[in-house]
């Protein structure tokens, strides 16, 4: 039993060369092919380091280029050298110059021997490929691609568009059913042979010159026509992310590629000194009999990949913002929102803050200054409150605010006065509690001095921008937790939705109420409700209150709470 290995190299020429010494020296031969954009002299200098090994052999160059033909043609070319310069192998494993030895060739010998027929290369139908990303799936082999998709994107595109529009369809040579798998594999002499000699392999070769990225499909078809026993893995460990592309291995993936127990692991960064000082030295392999089994690390890769695409809950980082959707989460812990409770109640703030143990902001997106709790003009991480900044990026202030703060729950007052740029925001964060008191706004407008025309304009503006909050609230895509009570139902009974939000915002300390904030004087309020009908407009978010109002009114006031003219 002898392996051999095809070696193909287009940059970081030292370590492939330390690579395919370490492959020789251990009775591996090795077909090195080098990418004819390499200089010349560069490709002389590389021969010229291996001179001294007589099992190592280079093959004919090609111009390789990602997606086209040419990787094939390189591997072909690699593989008819490596049969031909040794008829002793009984295996070809193809590699890269940035593949690199995790086990020794003993092993791999040993490994081989026990399974001598067996072809060692990922293939699948089309149909059960899950890691097509981005790219084309069936269409690739009934589609002609005749342009690089890296160098001629825009020609690859359009040529793609118009053989859809004109419904063209390539015909798949009899005989085979196209299969996808990686790159790298191992096969036997046998197999590879009936290949290369397969009478039909013009047609083959003519067929998949116009495959897209045949080199994931060549040999990965064919092998399921000329094969004699297929195990559909690759002994060599390579990850990809959730783009498609590759990950690279660095010196801190030790102890990880030794987990793996992959005979070779890819892509290693070349500058990994520590990892190439591991695995090349004299002691690098350590002997196991242990099966290649890539899954023992899958559990780090899903968790990467989770963390790029997912990352924490509340948490924007370059990878994934500002695209739409990819957030964890659009904030990272609970908050409420209380719209028309200061309005309603005299120093709601320091009332909540006391009964619930929690610092309570007043109105964040008030018009011309953020309300920070106790007057702070820079809040946790350097929050500002100027409202030109807020303004930016309203969303993000809120993100930025929760992240700040979390482990203390954020409460801040809302209403149809402040800036309404997080209405949308806010009605789908599921971390979101938001209590409402409809017509509550219409409160600081009865107690003002202002003359009436102008609460009138006011009032009317105020309740169209209610009204538009609440159908947002109400939107079928809402998430967050929302509570809505008309006012006149609140002051009916405050003390018991009061005690439901106390209990949400602080579940274990049990605070049973037993008085709620002083409330704003409303006598005369159903009065002042009569009178903005009386002048054309119809307040309907308050609930129903009468124009007389038999309630006990609070101490009379010097001045009456708004002017008639």
């Amino acid at each position: 039993m002898r392996v051999g290995f095809v070696l193909l190299v287009h940059t970081a020429l030292d370590r492939a060369a330390a690579v395919a010494r370490h492959w020789a020296t251990q009775d591996c031969p090795v077909v090195i092919h080098v990418d004819r954009r390499v200089a010349r002299g560069v490709a002389h200098a590389l021969r010229a380091a291996l001179g001294d090994l007589p099992n190592i052999r280079f093959c004919r160059r090609h111009r390789c280029e990602w997606g086209t033909w040419s990787i094939v043609a390189a591997t072909l070319a690699g593989t008819e050298t490596a049969l031909a310069e040794f008829p002793e192998l009984s295996h070809v494993y193809l590699a890269s110059g940035s593949c690199l030895p995790l086990r020794s060739g003993d092993e791999l010998r040993a490994y081989l021997s026990d399974r001598p027929r067996t072809d060692f290369i990922e293939s699948v139908t089309t149909d059960e490929v899950p890691w097509i990303v981005g790219g084309l799936a069936r269409e690739r082999f009934t589609l002609r691609f005749p342009f690089a998709w890296k160098r001629h994107r825009r020609l690859f595109d359009r040529h793609v568009a118009l053989q859809r529009r004109l419904r063209v369809r390539r015909r798949i040579p009899a005989g085979l059913e196209p299969h996808l798998g990686s790159q790298w594999w191992c096969l036997t002499r046998e197999t590879l042979t009936a290949i290369l000699t397969d009478p039909d392999r013009p047609i083959h070769d003519r067929y998949f010159r116009r495959v897209w990225i045949p080199d994931e499909s060549y040999f990965q078809t064919l092998v399921r026509k000329h094969g004699n026993r297929i195990e559909s893995r690759s002994l060599t460990l390579s990850k990809f992310d959730f783009q498609g592309k590759p990950h690279i291995f660095y010196d801190d993936h030790l102890q990880l590629l030794r987990r793996s127990d992959c005979f070779v692991a890819r892509k290693i960064w070349p500058r990994a000194d520590r990892l190439y000082d591991a695995f090349l030295g004299a002691d690098g392999s350590q002997a196991t009999c242990a099966e290649p089994n890539p899954a023992k690390i899958d559990r780090l890769f899903t968790k990467a990949v989770d963390r790029r695409t997912r990352g924490r809950a509340g948490l924007y980082m370059q990878s994934r913002f500002p695209r739409d959707g990819w957030e964890n989460g659009r904030t990272c812990a609970p908050y409420s929102v209380f719209e028309g409770f200061a309005e309603l109640f005299e120093n709601f703030e320091d009332w909540l803050g006391r009964n619930v143990g929690v610092r309570v902001h007043g109105h964040l997106y008030h018009p011309e200054r953020v309300q920070f709790a106790g007057g702070a003009c820079v809040y946790h991480g350097g929050l500002s409150d100027r409202a030109a900044v807020r303004d930016y990026d309203a969303c993000a202030f809120l993100r930025r605010l929760v992240w700040n703060t979390r482990g203390e729950r954020q409460c801040f007052q809302f209403g149809p006065g402040d800036r309404q740029d997080v209405s949308w925001f806010m009605a789908g964060d599921p971390n979101a509690q938001i209590s409402v008191i409809t017509g509550a706004w219409a409160v600081p407008l009865f107690l003002s001095r202002r003359s009436f025309a102008d609460l009138r304009k006011r009032a009317a503006e105020l309740q169209r921008i209610e009204s538009a909050h609440l159908d947002i609230l109400r939107s079928p895509h809402t998430r967050a937790r929302v509570r809505v009570w008309t006012m006149a139902d609140f002051v009916q009974n405050p003390i018991e939705p009061l005690q439901i939000l106390v209990d949400e915002i602080a579940p274990r300390a049990q605070h049973h109420l037993t008085e709620v904030p002083l409330m704003a004087d409303l006598a005369g309020f159903g009065q002042f409700l009569q009178d903005l009908r009386n002048r054309g407009m119809t307040p309907y978010l308050m609930g129903d209150f009468p124009a007389r109002d038999d309630r006990p009114r609070r101490p009379a006031r010097t001045s009456s709470p708004y002017l008639m003219r």
